[in-house]
């Protein structure tokens, strides 16, 4: 008996010391045609498409050439340019039929079936508009990177929400369940109602795009060319495309496909990977 459970203690150690099974991502798709500078994706499960806002020149210039594009599910292109003039697009979120774009003090509000622009929401103090995320309730949040700002559009109107301490530089925003998630040097949880934060991942390098998948697992990027996974208390790279300079910017995890979508931003393209071990 007592050999028995000396064994299995050893086991227990032994395994305890093994790394988790790695993973990786394999591309399943990818495409370039008519996107210029690609900064985010999102997948509308509900309609079968893909959108990808075109920033099409300088993150941060008011040039009016920034752009929306659908892609279908398959990744092939269905409409190159469907909503224009629009000033480096970024995050995008949707609800209730309308396409929500960060633009870098606006936050835009598109008409899905009619591919037209509703209004424009200027965020009071904003510099470098987002990540955005959309609640069930219909509020939609958008972070501002250079000012550690959150801004809530609530019944029409943009406000400044949070600021500062613990956000350094929030970007990637992620909702569930009356939480807001937000990727920054570390990733937080915050409780919409009281406003209360928590750290909930810590190390997380810069988070751009952040997104759960299938499992409830967090699927992050870093802009510079990383993506990972958090699991089982660990940030396990997936991808790292540093030393090529290809960067991943704001990722979108398809749920119906089990694909991982990410735009490259200078490298023009969008590719869908697959995570494998």
């Amino acid at each position: 008996m007592k050999t028995t459970l000396l064994f299995g203690l050893m086991l227990f150690l032994i395994s305890g010391l093994c790394p988790l099974k790695a993973q990786k991502l394999e591309k399943v798709w990818e495409i370039s045609d008519g996107l210029k500078t690609p900064e985010s994706v999102l997948f509308d499960a509900e309609r079968a498409i893909i959108y990808v806002s075109n920033i099409n020149g300088n993150p941060t210039e008011k040039n009016g050439v920034g752009f929306i594009s659908i892609l279908n599910a398959d990744g092939s292109m269905k409409e190159p340019e469907w909503v224009k003039n629009l000033n480096a697009p970024k995050g995008m979120a949707v609800y209730d039929g309308k396409l929500y774009v960060s633009d870098i003090d606006q936050l835009v509000e598109i008409d899905i079936e009619k591919g037209k622009i509703l209004s424009r929401y200027y965020a009071p103090g904003a510099v470098f508009l987002n990540d955005v995320a959309a609640g069930t309730d219909g509020k939609v949040f958008v972070s501002d990177t250079r000012t550690a700002k959150i801004y809530l559009l609530d019944q029409g109107s943009l406000t400044l929400w949070m600021e500062g301490d613990p956000f350094e530089s929030p970007n990637g925003l992620f909702i569930e369940e009356g939480k807001l998630f937000v990727g920054d040097k570390n990733i937080y949880e915050v409780d919409i109602k009281t406003k209360l934060v928590s750290q909930i991942i810590s190390d997380a390098g810069g988070v751009d795009g952040l997104e759960k998948n299938n499992e409830g697992e967090f699927v992050f990027s870093n802009w510079p060319g990383r993506i990972f996974i958090h699991r089982n208390g660990k940030n396990i790279k997936l991808l790292d495309t540093t030393e090529q300079e290809l960067n991943t910017a704001d990722l979108d995890f398809a749920l119906d496909q089990g694909l991982v979508l990410v735009p490259t931003f200078f490298d023009n393209r969008v590719v869908a990977y697959r995570i494998v071990d």
